[in-house]
């Protein structure tokens, strides 16, 4: 190259993310991280593609049970006009990777649809590098915005089907972390949501970090072991996603960081945290109920001792996602509490 030399490579995710020296952002198929698969159809569950943000081109996926056919009895009747609660999900991928199409996270909430059952609004968000946090945390907020303004006009699914008494938001990894924000910010008085009455928030191995490792993190095979996620992935996952230069006491990363928000005034619906044992993580999460429940907020935690970082969307017919869709059932159906005013 004549007068220079070529643009280098000075960050890599796994060949699919390429920061080059020049600031020139490269992306290959995220398909090579997980070979072709196939899942089960999931009978009854209809789906629609809506817009909820204009302005970045964003969209969310609708996912409802199919109405039962109309019957003559007043039973059936009744039975018909029932409505579900809704689940707002937000997919992993560490705030880089994922869209809500791909066919492993399509597969998860077609279940959730079904057997919990409920109307799923699965809701992609804007990624780094391209897009840096606090992006994907304004994103949910706009997807839940959007959520209130359909609730009296939008979309006829949700007007016919959704419980709006009923809200749960929910994530898995990324989107667990999306999934703490918003409960943040709403029981701080910055998200306004009403007349939606948020019931409660899903956090499914939450992707949360800190400067300082914990033993289970420094511990952890290196990357080159075939771990699933080690703390290197981790680390080029929030480089590339958080503000340039911020370390991983980052609000966004570290709830309990130096600079996060004193959270013992802020007002949480009921949460449910699922971690996985094996999940390099699972410290980190489990002191995060812990600090929840020092100040007082209702937390529920589920550990499923055999299962990996992410493993809802990993593997979306595999036994840790069965045990995670009969925990997720009960949390949202046995009324678990009024939400906090």
């Amino acid at each position: 190259m004549s007068g220079g030399t070529a643009p280098r490579v000075v960050e890599d995710y796994r060949g699919v993310i390429q920061i080059l020296s020049d600031g020139t952002i490269l992306r290959s198929d995220p398909a090579i991280l997980r070979p072709p698969e196939s899942f089960p159809d999931v009978p009854g569950v209809e789906w629609d593609d809506v817009v909820y943000d204009a302005a970045h081109g964003l969209k969310l996926r609708v996912y409802r049970p199919a109405p039962p056919p109309a019957a003559g009895d007043d039973g059936d009747a009744k039975k018909k006009k029932k409505k579900l609660p809704v689940l707002v999900y937000f997919h992993s991928g560490g705030f880089c990777l994922g869209s809500f199409a791909q066919p492993h996270f399509h597969a998860g909430c077609l279940r959730l649809a079904s057997e919990l059952p409920a109307v799923v609004l699965s809701a992609d968000y804007r990624l780094g590098p391209e897009h840096r946090l606090p992006a994907a945390i304004d994103d949910a907020a706009a997807a839940l915005s959007w959520l209130r303004g359909a609730a009296a006009t939008t979309h006829p699914w949700l007007a016919e089907s959704a419980d709006f008494a009923q809200v749960f938001v929910a994530g898995e990894s990324s989107g667990a972390n999306m999934s703490h924000h918003v409960a943040v910010m709403r029981g701080s008085g910055r998200l306004p949501l009403d007349p939606l009455r948020v019931a409660g928030h899903v956090m499914v191995t939450p992707f949360f970090a800190g400067a300082e490792r914990t033993a289970a993190e420094a511990a952890a095979p290196p990357p080159d072991a075939g771990a699933v996620f080690t703390p290197e992935m981790s680390d080029k996952l929030w480089r590339m996603s958080l503000p340039a230069g911020a370390t991983l006491d980052h609000p966004v990363a570290n709830p309990f960081g130096p600079d996060s928000p004193f959270l013992e005034p802020v007002a949480f619906p009921p949460v449910l945290v699922v971690s996985a044992g094996r999940d390099m993580l699972h410290e980190r999460v489990l002191r995060y109920t812990a600090r929840l429940r020092e100040m007082g907020k209702p937390v529920e935690l589920v550990v499923l001792e055999e299962q990996e970082h992410a493993f809802f969307s990993r593997q979306p017919w595999g036994e840790g996602a069965d045990e995670m869709i009969r925990v997720v059932k009960n949390f949202v159906h046995k009324g678990n509490g009024a939400e906090c005013n």
